[in-house]
């Protein structure tokens, strides 16, 4: 069974071009409060490298690709994020990590809630041990 859970969008354009709508509790399966976007990422430099105790978070690549790794702990997958239409959910407890963006690279992310540092998990091997120790 897949780690990774990915959303699809419609596309509801027309001959003027694309248009993606979001509706929260709809595509976005949790009230959103915070709102941020990674771009002109340097060649050769990775992102994230952390899993979130309680956030909940939509990643959507709306311009170009990265590379997304995706670990519970139990199982590692990777996959290519290359479309706007389609968003990866991003659950707490869920390491990820982005690599190899392109230079036209703008990775959307929907948060449930605000910025808290004691939120994170930034020691992959923490990050292990909690998974452990969840099972028990």
């Amino acid at each position: 069974m897949s780690i990774v859970s990915m959303r699809s969008f419609s596309n509801l354009g027309d001959d003027r071009g694309s248009l993606v709508v979001l509706n929260q509790l709809q595509e976005i399966p949790f009230t959103v409060k915070r709102v941020y976007y990674i771009y002109g990422t340097k060649d050769e430099v990775s992102r994230g490298f952390h899993a979130h105790k309680e956030l909940h978070q939509l990643a959507i690549c709306v311009s170009g690709s990265c590379r997304m790794v995706l670990d519970d702990g139990h199982s590692r997958e990777e996959i290519l994020m290359q479309s706007p239409e389609v968003g990866v959910d991003l659950p707490p407890f869920l390491w990820h990590e982005m690599h190899d963006f392109s230079s036209d690279c703008v990775l959307l992310v929907l948060a449930s809630d605000l910025y808290n540092e004691d939120d994170y998990i930034r020691d992959y091997e923490e990050f292990l041990d909690r998974q452990k120790n969840d099972e028990i």
